[in-house]
């Protein structure tokens, strides 16, 4: 091989690990690469907050950090995005008049009202009532994206920025939008859809209800026949009845900024590149297009060392370890009785206890519990001391428990978090508790069951070693997609005929009819000319008889 081909832009990455005095070779060598190989592109970001973002921010470390110059579009109110911070990251930041208090506890309120509030005894009320919720969040989405695309000036920055690709979470739309006013391709980033409707209507995906269960149903791909009829049930009611976002008022409003009639569906099925936050070890298998791939657990890192005073709590621990606990960000109003049959079950158990924790301090609280605002959970979950993992089933968590390969208990709140601890359930990984409705007994009894029995250990490490063993990792994948967009001005050559077909032609209602019309013309004439032999012969004997 010859040795004077030019350094690629992830080599050149290989010289950050060097002294301070190699910077400027390391600047030299990043522009080489941009120049040389064309490969260094302009990323525009449309992020969404809390932990999508904590997961998008991974990516765009990872493009920067590889020579690629990235945009973040933010409003001046975003909870979790802080563009003052020191970042490689560039960030485009326009003004609206909602304040970020207020913001946040719109967002706070929502989650409550889903934990708390929301009946989960009826089926249709359950989900009327989060649909309504839903509509409320997404009218707000709708306003962030006008304040954009009718901002003349803003936009007019952005056409003459002449970005290569628009990496969008599609849990907000508008990116699909901007990519579309903007002439260039696009990348989503995704956990999942209600319903699974984004990626069936627009990514074009077969989920075949007899072994795909629907998110949201707490179904596994194992289903007897009464849980097929209500698999089967679920898909119908997201497919027909349940509407996550308002598609008549973002139909009416791309096509009033576009110019022409258009749907949500139809803008959001134009993705290039689907990047799914999942992977195959929580996953079922199930079909798969080839402008999709699974990332999940890209954000997920070996352990560093934890803060000094943490550290000594760990180690007081002895041979019985620690146990971590967190809910995540978004969950700030827990009751005093459910923080005190928490604290009351964590002061039994022999293990030391680290609990992500802002509120009152349980009366119940043992010596045994330690309470932070923040945690770094990562490192935490991959210290050799930790036993197990409480957690409300966020993506985030639940990929750094699989990483580390720790066990879990799993206390779902919302969202997609109760079928990942299913799925998780049905790997061996993880004991399911209610939030609402366990004692302290069931908490005690759950984390002894996950700690002592050895198998839920064994099932994790197996989770973890798949989670490993991918012949390129998940963060790598991610980015190469991208850089793959940016250097093909697109992805078309993956996206299946199916996006130009109406849906009756899709499920070949118009083949199937024109078939059944020409076997039903094939029995009519083959009738008509046996009724017409019949008749002919028939009436032959009578005649020579009359004779």
């Amino acid at each position: 091989m010859s040795n004077d081909r030019t350094l690629t832009c992830k080599e050149a990455v290989y010289f950050t690990k060097m002294p301070m005095k190699w910077t400027s070779t390391l600047l030299l060598l990043q522009l080489t690469c941009c120049f040389s190989f064309g490969s260094c592109g302009k990323v525009l970001v449309w992020p969404t907050e809390y932990s999508h973002w904590i997961n998008m921010k991974t990516i765009l470390d990872e493009l920067t950090l590889r020579g690629h110059e990235v945009t973040v579009l933010i409003c001046s109110s975003s909870i979790s995005v802080h563009p003052d911070e020191k970042s490689s990251i560039k960030f485009e930041v326009y003004p609206i008049s909602t304040t970020k208090d207020n913001m946040k506890s719109v967002d706070i309120k929502g989650i409550d009202e889903w934990i708390y509030n929301i009946p989960r005894d009826t089926f249709f009320a359950y989900f009327s009532q989060l649909q309504e919720m839903l509509w409320v969040h997404f009218d707000h989405l709708q306003n962030l994206c006008k304040e954009v695309v009718l901002n003349r000036k803003l936009m007019t920055k952005l056409q003459e920025s002449r970005y290569d690709v628009i990496l969008a979470d599609p849990i907000g739309p508008c990116g699909e939008l901007l990519a579309e006013l903007l002439k260039i391709p696009f990348v989503y980033s995704l956990r999942f859809s209600p319903g699974h409707a984004w990626e069936k209507y627009s990514g074009a995906v077969l989920f075949p209800p007899s072994y795909v269960p629907v998110i949201m149903s707490e179904l596994t791909d194992q289903m007897t026949f009464l849980e097929r009829v209500k698999n089967m049930i679920y898909v119908l009611y997201f497919d027909f009845w349940f509407k996550s976002i308002d598609e008549k008022k973002w139909d009416q409003f791309y096509s009033e900024v576009l110019g022409r009639p258009t749907t949500l569906f139809e803008i959001m099925g134009k993705a290039d590149i689907w990047l799914i936050r999942t992977y195959w070890d929580l996953e079922f298998p199930r079909p798969l297009l080839p402008n999709f791939d699974f990332v999940g657990g890209l954000h997920c890192k070996p352990a560093k060392p934890l803060p000094e005073e943490m550290e000594d709590f760990v180690q007081s621990s002895g041979e019985n370890g620690v146990v971590v606990f967190s809910l995540g960000s978004m969950v700030s109003n827990m009751t005093e009785e459910r923080a005190n049959v928490i604290a009351s079950a964590l002061a039994q158990i022999p293990q030391k206890v680290i609990w992500r924790f802002n509120g009152k301090k349980p009366a119940t609280l043992g010596t045994n519990t330690q309470l932070y605002k923040w945690i770094p959970q990562n490192d935490l979950l991959g210290h050799p001391k930790t036993k197990a993992f409480i957690t409300h089933g966020g993506t985030n968590g639940v990929y750094e428990a699989i990483y580390h390969g720790i066990p879990m208990v799993g206390l779902p709140l919302f969202a997609d978090q109760p079928q990942n601890i299913v799925h998780l359930m049905t790997k061996g990984a993880a004991v399911r508790l209610d939030f609402n409705t366990m004692s302290s007994t069931d908490l005690l009894n759950a984390l002894k069951t996950v700690i002592n029995d050895p198998s839920y250990k064994e099932n994790a490490m197996k989770l973890s070693r798949i989670q490993h063993d991918q012949p390129v990792k998940p963060l790598d994948r991610a980015v190469f997609w991208i850089e793959f967009v940016m250097r093909h001005k697109g992805a078309k050559h993956l996206r299946p005929a199916a996006h130009n077909l109406t849906w009756f032609q899709y499920h070949s209602l118009d083949v199937i009819g024109f078939l059944l019309a020409c076997v039903a013309s094939v029995i009519v004439i083959i009738s008509k000319l046996c009724l017409f032999c019949w008749r002919k012969f028939a009436k032959t004997p009578n005649k020579k008889k009359k004779e």
